[in-house]
């Protein structure tokens, strides 16, 4: 049984030895552009907090989902948050899964490209749109009477760019339109959508957004149209980035150059080159796997077998 418990741990670590190498070559090419992406997340924050300087409190706009949805109260405000973390932090485990698990489907690396491409896109249009119209917030901090409501004037720059986490982000006020929940929670499904390989988990995951779309307005942090402008803002802008761009990566300058090339975009030569062996590159042993994507896509666990029998049989 120790014999074969401690077999079993050293392939563990050989994987993972052999996945971290991969990664971190990828890293070497990719860096800049998980950088940016971060750098933004902290652009988008400040934006956040510049907004609730002019934050005004008001009365609660009249709105189709409050009059659907029963409110749940400040003491039941946690619901909403706990299934976003859900969400959030489900993502993040499945996304470093090649380190631990034999199927390897995705890289790391260049799955982070694309989420923070996507998220920099949509935050990047939410900071247009809150700051075009600032409606009078809905939820209890935000309301007419609270002293979280609006912020006293800053008495020096630095205090505007050290941004109170997660106290600031929490007590946020004025960055309503589009609901930056939903932009996280719509980018990490629909990335699982397309790399995921459990048909069962896609649906859970689906319905799981669904059910956050509801909580989001029954507890009274946006308006129903955050939300709504959410669901097809961000399904448009991850389209339009992820069947749009990669599909020109010959295209000398504009946007396409910004985004990091997957492997389902290397040109045929290369392919050619990696499947005769001809790279000593850790890259191509997955490219020579028969449980790699076929033209692109992902396999769902349902058909991968299929798959399997048939080119076994050739």
């Amino acid at each position: 049984m120790s014999l074969y418990i401690g077999r079993e741990a050293s392939k563990l670590w050989k994987r993972i030895y052999a996945e971290t190498t991969t990664e971190i070559n990828l890293l070497a090419e990719n860096w800049k552009y998980l950088l940016a992406g971060l750098i933004f997340q902290y652009i988008h924050g400040l934006a956040a907090r510049g907004v609730h300087y002019i934050h005004r409190p008001g009365p609660t706009l009249q709105d189709v989902g409050y009059f659907l949805l029963p409110e749940l109260g400040q003491e039941k405000a946690y619901i909403s948050e706990t299934v976003f973390s859900f969400i959030f932090l489900s993502f993040i485990l499945w996304s470093f899964h090649p380190f631990i698990f034999k199927s390897k489907k995705i890289y790391t690396v260049l799955v982070w490209c694309r989420v923070l491409a996507f998220l920099v896109a949509c935050q990047f249009l939410r900071i247009i749109t809150f700051y075009s119209t600032q409606l009078p917030g809905p939820n209890y901090h935000c309301r007419e009477g609270s002293k979280l409501a609006t912020l006293p004037r800053p008495e020096s720059v630095l205090e505007v760019l050290l941004i109170n986490f997660p106290r600031g982000v929490i007590y946020g006020c004025g960055d309503l339109i589009f609901s930056s929940h939903m932009i996280f929670s719509l980018v990490f499904v629909r990335t699982y959508q397309k790399y995921g390989t459990h048909r069962f988990i896609k649906q859970c995951a689906w319905l799981i957004v669904v059910v956050q779309s509801l909580l989001i307005v029954a507890s009274r942090k946006h308006y129903t149209v955050d939300v709504v402008v959410a669901w097809y803002t961000v399904n448009l802008v991850v389209f339009f980035i992820d069947h749009k761009l990669p599909e020109m990566p010959d295209r000398p300058g504009g946007l396409a150059l910004l985004l990091p090339l997957s492997k389902d975009t290397r040109t045929k030569e290369e392919i050619h080159k990696l499947v005769n062996g001809n790279s000593g590159d850790p890259l191509a042993q997955r490219l020579r796997s028969p449980r790699s994507p076929v033209n692109g896509k992902i396999l769902e666990d349902a058909n991968s077998v299929h798959v399997d029998k048939m080119m076994n049989g050739v």
